[in-house]
């Protein structure tokens, strides 16, 4: 008679710190790995049928069942290594903060943890562990840029103190356009999520069309009122004004905060407002978009309605973003609330300037 397989089950209370391990963004693939091994295991899986199904061995999966049973969930992690780590100078910190702020590699256009420690005769154990005190991360790299608008100052002090000093009997709307939005189909159906696989799309996609979206985000509600257009042109802009002066209740003052758009300057755009005299329009200063409410709600937009949308043609795109809209504004929509005061920003941006000047100079 043959012998039925041992079953390998996990310990009861085991089980939800097994589940926080596979839902932790920064568990390491090795423990998610042997974690997997327990796992299958315990829902009934035989030790072959593991090894199998992970492209593992026998070996391997025994190994980590007998550490489980040994020592719990402890015992799947990695053990300390023996003996007492290699010390390192102050001259050896010194000269790796050097090379890392001064210097590139010759075979690449920044230094990672082993070409470091090739050059400076160390593990990459002690890199890691130079990096982390100083706070150096040469693997990341982040864009700027600095707005030079003369008038700056000026225009940070407008903005910002409607955002935090609203007027009375006024709307606040902060208004933008998102532009040349794709409707994008995939060339293949998506691969679903299921357990221990992400979503999976192809890379290539089919183009269906494009659409402009303009937006007004009320700051003091944060809902947001949106039109779909064909074209980005000054004339899309005058009838979403229109629409934003036909929307709101018409005993308030309607203060509208923009970039610096040539659509939004244009002939016919001064000469409907100065027919309509209770809407101020308020200018971010050249290059400083993020002064401007309403992108932070099209950055929401773009990862949870559009990133993954699949459009077979501009009106499913369409209806995707008006959809969006509506949803947020009865769920989703809350106050827009602004802490950071007018001084500190003009101090930051002179102390970003500054260090500029110092960078280039050295």
């Amino acid at each position: 008679m043959a012998r039925k397989p041992k079953k390998h089950h996990l310990r009861a209370e085991d089980r939800p710190a097994l589940a926080r391990l596979f839902r932790a963004h920064k568990t390491p693939q090795n423990l998610i790995f042997r974690a997997r091994i327990l796992n299958m295991c315990d829902a009934g899986h035989t030790v072959e049928e593991v090894a199998k199904r992970l492209n593992t061995t026998k070996i391997t999966v025994y190994k980590w069942l007998r550490r489980y049973h040994e020592s719990g969930l402890d015992g799947i992690r990695d053990l300390p290594r023996p003996g007492q780590p290699t010390k390192i100078t102050e001259a050896k910190v010194k000269e790796v903060l050097r090379l890392t702020q001064k210097t590139i590699p010759r075979e690449s256009t920044h230094w990672s943890l082993r070409l470091m420690a090739k050059r400076a005769g160390i593990t990459v154990w002690q890199v890691q562990q130079i990096w982390n005190a100083a706070g150096l991360k040469p693997h990341l790299l982040k864009t700027f840029k600095i707005s030079n608008d003369p008038d700056f100052a000026e225009k940070v002090i407008d903005v910002v103190g409607l955002y935090m000093n609203p007027p009375e009997n006024a709307m606040i709307l902060s208004v933008d356009e998102k532009t040349q939005i794709q409707a994008l189909d995939r060339t293949q159906p998506m691969l679903q999520l299921r357990p221990g696989q992400v979503a999976r799309r192809t890379h290539d996609y089919k183009r269906n069309g494009t659409r402009s979206l303009y937006a007004a985000f009320d700051i003091l509600t944060g809902r947001t009122m949106g039109r779909v257009t064909k074209r980005h042109r000054a004339k899309e802009f005058l009838d979403f004004l229109r629409q934003v002066e036909r929307s709101t209740p018409s005993h308030l003052d309607l203060h509208l905060i923009l970039d610096n758009s040539s659509t939004h300057k244009t002939a016919e755009v001064k000469t409907w407002l100065s027919k309509h005299p209770r809407i101020t329009l308020h200018f971010t200063p050249t290059s400083a978009s993020w002064l401007n409410a309403v992108e932070g709600w099209f950055s929401q937009l773009e990862r949870r309605a559009l990133y993954r949308g699949v459009f077979s043609n501009v009106k499913e795109l369409r209806d995707a973003i008006h959809r969006y809209i509506n949803v947020h504004n009865k769920e989703f929509a809350k106050p827009f609330i602004w802490t950071k005061s007018a001084q500190s920003i003009i101090a930051a941006v002179e102390r970003a300037k500054e260090n500029l000047m110092n960078n280039t100079r050295n």
